[in-house]
């Protein structure tokens, strides 16, 4: 995985975890289930803010102030900065699988022990975007949490009706 993409999947995981976790913040206070997640693109990071329009377009939705969108970015810088060192280790992590993947024997112990490296590494950056979620949907109030639900809804329903079956 090129670094372009690596530091891609954190920025997409981040936006991910921000608008789930924005949207639980909303659902659990109405003791409902919280809804699934959703994929990112490359332009995550766009010089349009926090995670490009995505971000900035959901806290438009809400009415969000200059001082929650201040607190919102460094909550997230924060945890950018936390997750900077996990990058390099994913890549050479990848790197190694790519390796035991193409050599002239393939080692299913070896690959084994690497994919549970590589799932924990995950749990450790998807614990840190959950607190820095959480860390944001605090941010906000009840109510805007219930309008970042609502949109979430329907960007789902949206989704569900592009997939096949």
């Amino acid at each position: 995985m090129t670094t372009t993409r690596t530091s891609n999947f954190f920025h997409a995981a981040a936006a991910a975890a921000v608008s789930v976790a924005l949207a639980l913040g909303a659902t659990v206070t109405q003791a409902q289930p919280g809804p699934g997640g959703h994929r990112g693109g490359p332009g995550m990071m766009a010089p349009g803010g926090l995670f490009g329009g995505h971000m900035d377009h959901l806290l438009d939705a809400v009415n969000a102030t200059d001082s929650q969108r201040s607190q919102i970015e460094a909550i997230f810088k924060a945890a950018r900065q936390d997750l900077a060192s996990q990058r390099d280790a994913g890549m050479k992590l990848h790197q190694q699988m790519a390796a035991l993947y193409t050599a002239a024997n393939i080692d299913a112990a070896a690959i084994e022990a690497l994919r549970v490296q590589m799932s924990a590494q995950h749990e450790v950056a998807s614990k840190r975007m959950s607190q820095a979620s959480i860390d944001a949907a605090r941010v906000l109030t009840p109510e805007q949490r219930a309008k970042v639900s609502e949109i979430m809804k329907k960007r789902q329903a949206r989704m569900a009706a592009r997939q096949p079956g």
